[in-house]
């Protein structure tokens, strides 16, 4: 915002330099113009299109102070700016830009109490190499000559893909720790097994091909190879599976499917007939308690792992 001053006055010792009607004139003229009349008004973008009469009793000056109107209005200025610098590179407080600007240590804390399952850290593993593909693709843009415009600089200065491996490893090391101690539920053990089944059908079926292809240290290798997973599974098989996770809103989604059961009676009762309003209602009600728990039952962390 900027200041126009208008001198339209003095006191006794200057007075007869200025027409006695030139603050009428200036004030009438900006009125018409659609300017308003605000004695608070300072020199900031919200007072556009305003103006004040000031005495300056250093100068014995009167004058008329006018912020005028301006083609850029805040929001247009803020969208501006926002073209200028281009549109974020990670939304803000999604899981990919809590990962990226996260320090190691506050990473490792966020892993701990944001997720404690083993799938949601295998999905933390998933979005860190989601972030990393970002970053290398800057990399590559900067390789070839291209200019990073001001927002992709400001993330690529910030993060960069040696951390973004240390998280990664950190949160793969957890994973196979969690799996160690059998800190996993029965859909967890029931994945992993089927990873592991797989791998040695696939195995298996190398193993057979080897002898015919006469590629000894091949078959040395895949047989060690099946070792090591006829052991996982084995270790997978002694687990005994952990309950799941207790959700974060779990009290109040033991509430609400208490508050159903009469409704879902209810619902069974009158099918097939026509409802009164009351019953009309209750069911209706049934349907929001079941959008309610679909949402609490989502909302498990700041990460919202799945």
């Amino acid at each position: 915002m900027i200041r126009l001053t208008f001198v339209t006055g003095a006191g006794k010792l200057g007075r007869s330099k200025y027409d006695d009607d030139a603050a009428k004139t200036v004030t009438s003229s900006l009125r018409e113009l659609g300017y308003t009349d605000d004695r608070g008004a300072s020199c900031v973008v919200e007072c556009a299109g305003s103006f004040k009469s000031q005495h300056d009793t250093g100068k014995n000056l009167k004058t008329i102070v006018v912020f005028p109107l301006i083609k850029n209005t805040l929001a247009e200025m803020e969208e501006l700016d926002l073209k200028e610098k281009g549109p974020a590179i990670l939304e803000e407080g999604s899981p990919q830009q809590l990962i990226a600007m996260a320090s190691i240590n506050t990473f490792e804390k966020m892993l701990t109490s944001k997720c404690p399952s083993w799938s949601q850290k295998k999905a933390c593993v998933a979005v860190i190499e989601e972030v990393k593909e970002v970053v290398q693709s800057l990399d590559n843009k900067l390789m070839n000559g291209t200019p990073l415009i001001e927002t992709e600089q400001e993330f690529y200065d910030t993060c960069d893909l040696s951390s973004l491996d240390s998280k990664q490893t950190n949160t793969k090391n957890e994973m196979q720790k969690q799996v160690e101690e059998g800190k996993i539920t029965s859909s967890e053990k029931e994945k992993l097994l089927n990873q592991v089944m797989d791998k040695l059908q696939a195995l298996e079926g190398d193993i057979k091909d080897a002898p015919d292809n006469k590629k000894p240290k091949r078959l040395q290798k895949l047989s060690s190879q099946k070792a090591k997973l006829t052991e996982r599974k084995d270790t997978l098989d002694a687990i005994k599976a952990s309950p799941p996770q207790r959700l974060k809103h779990q009290p109040d989604i033991e509430k609400l499917r208490k508050e159903m059961q009469p409704l879902i009676k209810l619902e069974k009762e009158t099918n097939g007939r026509l409802l009164s309003i009351k019953e009309i209602s209750a069911i209706s009600r049934k349907e929001e308690i079941e959008d309610d728990i679909i949402y609490l039952e989502v909302s498990i962390s700041i990460f919202s792992f799945h």
